[in-house]
């Protein structure tokens, strides 16, 4: 009989194999971990009630579900409790929160529930987050770290129970949740690479805001949607996803033609630390690209705040520079 690698078992050999600390595999065995949980308690969420609204709004002026706050107190237990990480930027708290500062060496950045407007429909939601490691050559200064310095970054697929990782210059990894509980990764399985073949590829964006994107960005997709199937999910990590395995394009334009003034969002939605680095982070180890709506490449964007907002097209490197020349004219 032979049986799967587990996730733990996979993370051992590969630091052993670079020569590096157990304390990165202490760290992902506490976001594992908390994930875990969140599957169990959004499995279990309708007999337990919690899957409505809480209520009140989070820093992004947002409605938080109830597994919003769940999921976020589970992931800030298991960070502190690794005692791993110096402090943690989540979507649910406005400022980020300090754990251990002195003996920590890790910066997590995350979102507990990508997508949790699907929540009450039974929908796949997302645990995304990104991990960049202090200073070891001298004092800390606590800088965001920009997505280039990112050590790991992923994505839970939940209750799909799937698991996306990607290893600073190491590739992309997938792992299941087995019967056990277990995170294991099938024998057969290799680096997850976008197919180069354009039979496959998807588009995947919001197409009721497609009047309020720029000119430029409308050009293109009279021009080119039409060569390929079009998927949405309304969740940036189901969405991404499936965009892995099958190549194409994500777009998050920046909103600049919505009829109501006040709607517009010139420099897009999605949040730059937990959500479009850990897709620009993924996508490259994947061998494709992100850019902002400037055509910067996601990963080299200095962070100014926390929750600081970004445009985002992610995926297929000849979709994305083909979209960077019209957004650059």
């Amino acid at each position: 009989m032979k049986l799967e690698q587990s996730f733990m078992d996979f993370m051992l050999q590969h630091q052993e194999r670079h020569n590096r600390s157990y304390n990165f595999l202490v760290l992902l065995e506490a976001i594992q971990t908390a994930a875990k949980y969140i599957q169990y308690f959004y499995q279990t969420g309708s007999m337990k009630n919690v899957m409505g609204e809480a209520g009140v709004t989070n820093v992004q002026g947002e409605n938080v579900m109830k597994m919003d706050d769940i999921a976020d107190s589970i992931v800030l237990h298991y960070l502190r409790r690794s005692n791993q990480v110096i402090c943690a930027i989540t979507e649910e708290e406005a400022d980020p929160v300090h754990l251990n500062e002195e003996g920590g060496r890790y910066f997590v950045y995350y979102d507990p529930l990508d997508g949790s407007s699907n929540i009450k429909h039974n929908l796949p939601v997302g645990f995304m987050f990104a991990v960049a490691k202090r200073n070891l050559e001298g004092p800390e200064d606590n800088h965001l770290r920009r997505g280039s310095e990112l050590r790991a970054a992923g994505i839970f697929l939940i209750p799909n129970g799937v698991f996306t990782l990607a290893l600073a210059d190491s590739g992309v990894f997938r792992f299941h949740l087995d019967e056990t509980m277990t995170y294991v990764r099938p024998d057969s399985s290799g680096n997850l690479i976008m197919p180069e073949n354009p039979k496959s590829w998807e588009l995947s964006f919001n197409a009721s805001n497609r009047k309020t994107f720029s000119a430029a960005v409308q050009e293109w997709l009279e021009e080119n949607e039409q060569k390929y199937s079009f998927r949405y999910m309304g969740s940036l990590a189901g969405d991404f996803h499936r965009l892995l395995s099958n190549g194409g394009m994500f777009l998050y334009p920046a909103i600049v033609n919505h009829p109501k003034p006040d709607k517009n969002r010139p420099k897009g939605k999605l949040r730059l630390l937990y959500e479009a680095d850990v897709a620009a982070f993924i996508a490259k180890e994947a061998g494709g690209i992100a850019i902002d709506e400037e055509g910067r490449d996601i990963l080299d964007i200095e962070p100014e705040s926390p929750h600081q907002r970004t445009a985002l097209y992610v995926g297929s490197k000849q979709l994305v520079e083909d979209m960077r020349k019209r957004l650059r004219g």
